[in-house]
């Protein structure tokens, strides 16, 4: 480093020190070599925090020299929330307790080990100080330092070294509700001078803490699964709602900072099950769908996946089997009432136990049966995530009872503690991207349902028989739309430029005038000078600059999101009194004109289409996604639609809804265009499906997305208004919907 980069980064540290010159080159190597740009600008703000709280050279030094490494462990958020730290204590009466504060600091961050957990550490030593000082007056009023303070400093070494996150934790709380009014007895407590200190201290002193055994576990990954994957310890003792799990991600392998023996299993043979477990599924468990399972087929998914790791993984290692063994919950058959409580873990937990112990006694034949699915699907070593995905649907249908949708659900000897919470196995079709997760390996021809796609997702049916929901009673195909010829949409709206011409004066009429400017993009309409000259400017200096140096416009005042949802039943197909052309042809007249139309607005907007053959087989297929624009891909598949089958409403409005109600819009319309009433072949009540799609209406109103019907059916009147009350219009000549369409949408929006 020349002296112009050092003199710079000696610039940005306000503190003056004469002390500081001996040791300022040294730091500031230091910290550029563990710490990013923005964290070395961090560093230097903290240790100037730190300078000007008034406590002498030697807290400034130890931050200097500590915190970059102390950074680099738990994340250079730790950089602020010290300085912070220090500086709120240097403003209150325990300013003397900055210096064994700040000597604390490097200790702390070793054993901790994760951002949260020193977090956490820091949180604890600040929440005793406001408790024990706050509670101390004189009879003037005066706030007076805590007494234990200095003392738990100098003896949190010693306590880190001993006790868990969680442990510390408890003990410190104990001294604080027992001695708090009291400074002499405290001070003692924190000294670790009386006798119920030392008996707390041995009482949260229990288990294996993880610190003690990182090497060992580290040794272990590396050596038995070839891996080498950092450590982020987390504690049990500060989240009250929902306990944490292990889990992986792409920041490390998540795990208990303490571990105490179990069933006759050590300590460290529990961390070892975790991340045995853990490795298994980066070894062999592949990522699937999430939005086409129910809650309780993605628990079921989940538990058969786990068992399918487990069992490879022993055959590597057998060992492994008798510590899982004696780990594993053993649900007791019976114990659970299904009259009284879901027991649907419950079921989930036996059939895990018995696929890993053969001795398992369970007399129940469904539990004996998938037991033996496993065991096939397992043969040779030749399994999938998604075979165990295929077996976890089966179960929980032919075990599904009606008080699995009870809220009482009983979790006794349910929770496998050591298997992590699966979050790597899924991946979810997010906002505005369900288009590009599907791709031409995924259509289904008309003829047959989709099997090598994506799993059925499986949605509730309104049964006003008994005025209750039947659970996961519809499966629904999703899939992308086959293409044809964009030209052939291209014709059709060339068939209508008149009525296009006619439109787009309304258009303009509805468009919205007014422009905001969209900053800091890296790709942009235009630059947006003032970031680009900063950006320059941080170049120029050797500091990272930022990318987004670009700005867009978008129009503002308009904020609708459309699902225009298509009923493609084989109805479509009938050429209407007095017509040339089918209905089927009449609507990609009117749907190409109507998608025009949004286009040329700006709003968001999707097309689907469906069609039913019984309960078991729904098909939804995406023809325009949010994010696509109306271009020669979306024509094509328009053009390729075709009519077949039945019209169950009710379940592709709940599909659409899925997708609608993601978007953030101000107003969400689910538009409908259909033909005839809702009916199926299985369906031998007329009335149970007008009934479905009424309640379908509801409960997306309930959601907030306004749904409207557009009618081809000249009948229409005796069913429409009981399924969509006011909502819905009916076109009796049909020949004119592509001119009543696109109106029809300006009107609903105007």
């Amino acid at each position: 480093m020349n002296e112009t980069e050092l003199q710079k980064f000696r610039d940005q540290l306000k503190c003056s020190f004469s002390q500081l010159e001996d040791v300022f080159e040294d730091c500031i190597q230091d910290a550029l070599r563990q710490l990013t740009n923005k964290g070395v600008k961090a560093y230097l703000k903290g240790a100037s925090q730190v300078c000007m709280i008034g406590r002498g050279f030697d807290p400034v030094l130890v931050y200097l020299e500590e915190m970059p490494t102390v950074a680099h462990r738990v994340g250079e958020s730790s950089l602020s929330l010290v300085a912070e730290t220090v500086w709120n204590m240097s403003r209150s009466p325990n300013g003397k307790a900055i210096p064994p504060f700040v000597d604390t600091i490097a200790e702390a961050a070793r054993r901790t080990g994760s951002e949260d957990s020193f977090k956490h550490y820091v949180e604890l030593i600040v929440d005793m100080m406001d408790q024990t000082s706050r509670s101390i007056h004189d009879n003037q009023g005066s706030v007076y330092p805590s007494p234990g303070l200095p003392e738990i400093l100098k003896q949190m070494p010693y306590l880190l070294n001993q006790l868990s996150l969680e442990g510390l934790k408890n003990w410190i709380e104990y001294g604080v509700r027992n001695y708090r009014m009291r400074p002499d007895y405290q001070k003692a407590y924190f000294s670790m001078q009386s006798a119920d200190s030392k008996a707390m201290l041995q009482r949260e002193r229990h288990g294996t803490l993880f610190m003690d055994s990182e090497r060992k576990l580290d040794t272990y990954l590396r050596a038995l699964w070839d891996e080498d994957e950092h450590f982020v310890p987390y504690s049990l003792g500060f989240d009250e709602l929902r306990k944490p799990r292990p889990y992986y991600d792409n920041l490390g392998i998540r795990v208990p900072d303490v571990y105490d023996d179990k069933n006759g299993v050590s300590g460290i043979n529990r961390y070892r099950a975790t991340i045995a477990h853990m490795a298994a599924h980066r070894r062999w468990t592949s990522t699937i769908v999430a939005d086409n399972f129910s809650p309780f087929q993605r628990v079921g998914v989940e538990l058969l996946e786990d068992s399918r790791v487990e069992y490879l993984t022993m055959l590597e290692y057998p060992g492994l089997r008798s510590i899982l063994k004696a780990l594993h919950p053993f649900p007791v058959e019976g114990d659970c009432d299904p009259e009284k409580e879901s027991c649907i873990l419950h079921r989930l937990a036996m059939l895990s136990r018995a696929i890993l112990d053969e001795d398992h006694g369970y007399q129940n034949p469904v539990i004996h049966e998938f037991v033996d699915r496993f065991y096939d699907a397992m043969k040779d070593g030749e399994s999938s995530t998604k075979a165990m995905s295929n077996i976890a649907i089966s179960f929980v249908a032919k075990t599904r009872l009606q008080s699995d949708q009870s809220p009482n659900i009983r979790f006794v000897n349910t929770e496998v503690d050591y298997r992590d919470d699966n979050r790597h196995m899924w991946v979810f079709i997010e906002e505005n991207d369900e288009a590009e997760d599907y791709d031409a390996t995924r259509e289904i021809e008309n003829e047959e349902v989709e099997v090598d796609g994506l799993p059925p997702r499986h949605y509730k049916e309104w049964d006003y028989r008994s005025l209750t929901y039947r659970p996961d009673w519809v499966s629904l195909y999703e899939s992308l739309h086959p293409s044809g010829s964009a030209a052939d949409i291209d014709n059709l709206l060339e068939k209508h430029s008149a009525l296009a011409k006619r439109l787009k004066q309304i258009l303009d009429t509805l468009k919205p005038q007014q422009y905001v400017r969209v900053r800091y993009q890296e790709e942009g309409s235009e630059l947006d000078l003032d970031v680009a000259i900063r950006s320059l400017i941080d170049f120029k200096a050797g500091s990272q600059p930022d990318p987004r140096i670009n700005m867009s416009h978008k129009h503002d005042g308009r904020d609708i999101a459309v699902m225009l949802l298509l009923d493609l039943s084989q109805s479509l197909n009938d050429i209407p009194d007095g017509c040339d052309q089918s209905i089927l042809e009449l609507s990609k007249e009117a749907v190409s004109l109507l998608a025009w139309a949004i286009e040329h607005l700006g709003d968001k907007f999707a097309i689907s289409g469906f069609s039913s053959n019984t309960r078991h087989e729904v098909r939804y297929q995406h023809i325009k996604g949010f994010s696509e624009h109306w271009d020669d891909t979306v024509k094509s598949r328009l053009a390729a639609i075709q009519a077949g089958y039945s019209t169950r409403m009710g379940a592709a409005m709940r599909h659409a809804a899925h997708y609608l109600g993601a978007q953030k819009a101000d107003k969400k319309l689910l538009l409908i265009l259909t033909d005839g009433e809702p009916s199926d072949i299985d369906a031998e009540d007329d009335k149970l499906l007008i009934q479905d799609t009424h309640k379908a209406v509801q409960e997306l109103d309930q959601d907030g997305i306004f749904t409207y019907c557009i009618n081809l059916d000249p009948h229409a009147d005796d069913y429409v208004e009981e399924i969509f009350g006011g909502q819905f219009s009916v076109i009796d000549h049909v020949d004119r919907l592509p001119e009543k369409l696109p109106k029809l949408f300006m009107s609903l929006t105007r």
